[in-house]
């Protein structure tokens, strides 16, 4: 039997590293996406060049699970009144339009597939229902990023194909900091089995590591 394969972006460090170890000691095949030209699959989400050079090395070989994990945090302590908006569009470039941009690149490559799995790295920070008002910016783009999923979600149904929004936790990563309660082999676990379990039914859901449902 062939392996199954998941096509990781951002996978060179923190999550997306570790879900890139958990998966190919699991033997699935595993296709990491990092920037730098050194890499084997160099990719900038925000660059459609490099995603089409992608798509034509991967040649429609099937791609079970898509994780869009890369995204960025932007500058930090941003809050009304010192909205720096230079990095908030940056943010939207990577975290929004980088993820919408991949799915769209690589949609056959998931159609293809046995699995048929698009999984989004969100945050619960982009709850809109649990909203504080905290990293607003941030928050904002993950919020997006959700109803980019919804979308997806209902416009691919008639292709088989499951889109789902994942929260990892607080992780401690550069992102998360040295401060955060969950190891990242915590979360990838939990994230693992979320995927592993998914259903029809569960497109277009926003689910914590922990399998609980997050409200839009």
């Amino acid at each position: 039997m062939t392996a199954p394969a998941i096509l990781i972006t951002g996978a060179g460090r923190g999550l997306g590293l570790e879900l890139a170890r958990q998966y190919a000691a699991d033997g699935w095949r595993v296709i990491g996406t990092e920037r730098g030209a050194k890499a084997e699959y160099p990719l900038d989400v925000t660059e459609r060049k490099q995603l089409a050079t992608l798509a034509r090395k991967l040649d429609g070989a099937p791609v079970d699970v898509l994780f869009c994990n890369a995204g960025i945090i932007g500058k930090r302590g941003m809050a009304l009144g010192s909205f720096d908006y230079a990095s908030w569009e940056e943010m939207l470039r990577v975290n929004l339009l980088g993820a919408a941009a991949l799915a769209e690149a690589l949609l056959d490559n998931v159609v293809a597939s046995e699995r048929k799995l698009i999984a989004m790295m969100s945050s619960r920070l982009g709850s809109i229902s649990e909203s504080s008002g905290m990293t607003l910016p941030y928050a904002t783009t993950k919020a997006a990023l959700n109803m980019l999923v919804k979308g997806l979600a209902a416009t691919l149904a008639a292709k088989g194909v499951i889109a789902v929004a994942l929260s990892p936790g607080w992780v401690r990563t550069d992102m998360g900091g040295s401060g955060a309660p969950l190891a990242p082999e915590t979360s990838v676990a939990g994230l693992r089995k979320v995927i592993a379990g998914l259903k029809a039914e569960d497109s277009g859901r926003f689910f914590s590591y922990d399998g609980s449902s997050i409200p839009w």
